[in-house]
C-alpha cells in the first residue's frame, strides 16, 4: 500500500511541477563605451519579449514597479548626472487605474561615468517589473559589472 500511494504522490508532484511556467521575458545585457580618457557610458540593454513590456524610469506612486538602477560605490568611477532612457510609450492601465510609461521590444538605459584612472569596473543592478496584457510578475533584478578600459 505504501509503494502504491509513494508512486500516486511522485505522479502527482511531477504532472504539477510539469504544469508550472517559469517565465523570464526580459534579458539583459551591459556595454561600455569610453567616451575620452577622463568619462565613459555605461549601455544596459534590455530585450523583451513580444507581447511583455517593462516600465519607465518615472512613474507615479501607486502603480506599477518603476525600473530602477543601483550602482555600487567604487573609487575608480564617479556617477555624472542619472540613468537617461530614451521616450517611453504612454498608455493607460487599468489594472493600476493611471497612466504609465513603459517599453516593449527592447530599450537601451545609459549612464555616463567619471573615471578616475586608466580603467574601471562598473558594478551594480537593475530591478524591474515585467507586465503582458494578463498578468504581472513580481519585480526582479539583474546584477551586473562591466570592465571600461
Amino acid at each position: 500500500m505504501k509503494k502504491i500511494f509513494t508512486l500516486v504522490l511522485g505522479l502527482i508532484l511531477f504532472a504539477a511541477a510539469s504544469q508550472a511556467q517559469v517565465f523570464e521575458p526580459v534579458k539583459w545585457s551591459v556595454a561600455s563605451k569610453k567616451l575620452n580618457d577622463k568619462e565613459a557610458v555605461v549601455f544596459i540593454k534590455a530585450t523583451i519579449e513580444k507581447g511583455w513590456h517593462i516600465y519607465s524610469l518615472n512613474l507615479e506612486d501607486g502603480g506599477p514597479i518603476a525600473t530602477s538602477f543601483d550602482f555600487s560605490p567604487s573609487q575608480q568611477f564617479s556617477l555624472v548626472g542619472k540613468v537617461a532612457e530614451p521616450k517611453p510609450k504612454h498608455d493607460f492601465e487599468e489594472v493600476f487605474n493611471m497612466d504609465v510609461s513603459y517599453f516593449e521590444k527592447e530599450v537601451v538605459f545609459q549612464q555616463k561615468v567619471k573615471l578616475n584612472g586608466d580603467k574601471a569596473t562598473v558594478k551594480g543592478k537593475v530591478e524591474w517589473q515585467a507586465c503582458d496584457d494578463e498578468r504581472c510578475l513580481p519585480p526582479d533584478e539583474y546584477s551586473f559589472a562591466i570592465a571600461v578600459k
